[in-house]
């Protein structure tokens, strides 16, 4: 279809605008041709940049979360500029330009405790909000995740993903927990992006292993030690928060990994050993969570289909059960392309307790992802397996 006239466009902003994350971005834009014209700020402050945006030309640019002045503000939107305010008395920031780090949403766990933190007042808002039918609510949500998705698209851009799956409620200080960790770090040391739910449990261990991964092998069992002091995040989210920040302290130069949380399951904190976290308020681990162009048109937009490399499965209940399936649509029909490998941990769980195995080998029949399944004994053979399954 032609394009058509100038005068028949439609009103708004088009084309792809070079983003701008930072207040020294901005500054280097002012020094290029065009200055701000059709640029994308995103939750910067320029309150200390008025005269530069009453210098400049912003045609076309868009503020997202921008505090400025007010006469700026007059300025840019003159210029043809469109300008998202700040929403005030928020606990999280709509317009965000990055992922979340353990520090900002366990802020104030060592002098208040875990339901001061913005990652309790943000599930907090929630709460109050999910089922009120505010539109602006809803509004704000959106926008909040679809920033996380775009800054989780560049921070993955070109990465070898591998997802680890698993239940939230495998305790510290298990064999399993410890098993689970040694995989994390396997897969990192292996120069693989460990990704996962960014929850508690076998989620928390592979993000615990990634985090260890550039240490010692002698560092796990003595991290392991400090973390079994609070087995579980029940009763008190705090002491468990507070158990794994006292390991970052003592090994503060961990690896990094990615952790893809919700506050739709808010009653699970977030683990805080991914250095990256992708906090949503919809479940955005499944392929309904985030219908977005992002994934080459796809409606998958989440956890399981920016894992590139493969996932683990690991033992879990009926959310892991809902995982391996959701994983396992887009490998029988090719929809996202060639199939990614899929191993399952622990026969007696996958074959016998919760039986996904034998459908998932069903389906898989006559079918390239055939090749690309497997079911494993133990923790300890999934790295080698998932290796040789990307070869198939």
């Amino acid at each position: 279809m032609a394009t058509p006239p100038p005068a028949h466009r439609p009103p708004g902003p088009r084309g792809h605008g070079r983003e701008i994350h930072t207040l020294d971005e901005f500054d280097a834009a002012l020094a290029r041709p065009g200055a701000l014209a059709g640029l994308r700020v995103q939750s910067v402050d320029l309150t200390d940049r008025t005269f530069a945006l009453l210098s400049a030309s912003a045609a076309g640019a868009v503020f997202l979360g921008c505090p400025m002045e007010p006469e700026a503000a007059a300025k840019v939107r003159v210029d043809g500029a469109l300008v998202f305010p700040p929403v005030p008395d928020l606990p999280f920031d709509p317009y965000r330009s990055r992922l979340y780090g353990p520090g900002e949403l366990f802020d104030g766990i060592t002098e208040a405790g875990y339901e001061s933190t913005p990652d309790a007042l943000a599930y907090a808002w929630f709460g109050r909000t999910r089922a009120d039918g505010d539109i602006f609510s809803s509004m704000l949500r959106s926008l909040h995740d679809d920033a996380v998705s775009d800054a989780l698209d560049e921070l993955l851009a070109g990465a070898r993903v591998v997802g680890v799956m698993g239940g939230h409620a495998m305790s510290r200080g298990t064999e399993a927990y410890a098993g689970a960790a040694r995989l994390g770090r396997s897969l990192a040391r292996s120069g693989l992006t460990v990704a996962t739910g960014g929850g508690p449990g076998a989620m928390e261990a592979a993000n615990l292993g990634a985090y260890l991964a550039p240490l010692p092998d002698e560092t796990l069992p003595a991290a392991l030690a400090v973390l079994s002091t609070a087995p579980s995040f029940t009763p008190s989210v705090t002491e468990w928060a507070r158990a794994a920040f006292a390991v970052r302290a003592r090994w503060p130069h961990g690896g990094d990994s990615v952790g893809i949380p919700t506050w739709f399951y808010g009653h699970e904190p977030p683990n805080p050993f991914a250095g990256h976290i992708a906090k949503y308020f919809a479940n955005a681990l499944l392929p309904q969570a985030l219908g977005s162009a992002r994934a080459g048109g796809t409606p998958m937009d989440g956890l399981l289909a920016r894992s590139t490399a493969g996932i683990v499965f690991l033992p879990g209940a009926a959310g892991t059960v809902q995982e391996i399936f959701a994983n396992a649509t887009p490998n029988y029909y090719g929809s996202l392309g060639a199939p990614t490998p899929m191993v399952l941990v622990d026969r007696a769980h996958w074959a016998e307790r919760l039986p996904a195995w034998p459908l998932l080998e069903s389906l898989a029949a006559d079918r390239p992802m055939a090749t690309r399944i497997a079911l494993v004994d133990s923790i300890g053979e999934a790295p080698a397996t998932l290796e040789r399954l990307a070869k198939a």
